[in-house]
């Protein structure tokens, strides 16, 4: 039986750490932490590498604003090697949906390396993963690092996060190496927020975001790391 798409809305907004730190103190009082949160000041460390071709043209997409576009990830938490996602994050105009599987080390090892034709998997996502890998070329093109600290709201799967210290590790793809050498990609005191929802956002919910000063940004973490020359 195929999955059905699990369409979500997605908003993007770059802020002030002051805002960001009223918005938090806020939220608390009518969210929960995600469930996977080290600690009641931020949720994880995530690390990302993203797969682009000899053309760029993932990152050419993100920049002429295409309004169909999908982008290959693999992604750790926390620099542990047990937790690790193979990702596909998909862009259909306003909406999005993420594919992921969960891998191995070994397979991550692997897949970084080229090596693809040495997977065997049962896994629909995948082998689809490993035949665009191959008919596209696709390579390892960008570290992305930064820090996330999420809530959460069961009805209409509400997830609101602040991602801080925002990193590029362009020239390495040395996935875990926590001591690469990486570029710092905003000035001290900048946050991303990414509010996320399947319909729509409760009115208390709403009330908090809509108190604060806001603009809304097609922000995008890869593509920002990505345009380092």
């Amino acid at each position: 039986m195929v999955k059905d798409i699990e369409y979500r809305y997605e908003l993007k907004f770059v802020i002030s750490q002051s805002t960001a730190e009223l918005l938090k103190k806020q939220l608390r009082n009518v969210m929960y932490l995600d469930s996977h949160s080290v600690s009641e000041e931020y949720s994880y460390d995530i690390r990302s590498i993203y797969f682009d071709d000899i053309y760029a043209s993932a990152y050419r997409e993100k920049v002429n604003g295409e309004e169909y576009r999908a982008k290959y990830r693999i992604r750790m938490y926390n620099n542990d090697p047990s937790v690790i996602s193979l990702e596909c994050k998909h862009k259909d105009e306003n909406m999005t949906y993420k594919e992921s599987c969960r891998i191995s080390r070994e397979v991550t090892e692997a897949l970084l390396n080229r090596q693809y034709v040495r997977i065997n998997s049962k896994n629909s996502f995948m082998n689809r993963f490993l035949a665009d890998a191959i008919s596209r070329n696709l390579v390892p093109s960008v570290i992305v690092d930064y820090r996330r600290l999420a809530f959460t709201y069961p009805v209409s799967e509400v997830r609101i996060t602040f991602d801080e210290d925002l990193h590029s590790g362009r020239y390495s793809t040395d996935f875990f190496n926590k001591d690469i050498n990486t570029i710092a990609m905003y000035p001290e005191g900048v946050c991303v927020m990414e509010v996320k929802c399947n319909e729509y956002i409760p009115q208390h919910i709403l009330a908090i975001l809509n108190s604060v000063p806001k603009l809304r940004q097609a922000v995008s973490k890869f593509a920002i790391c990505r345009s380092i020359k």
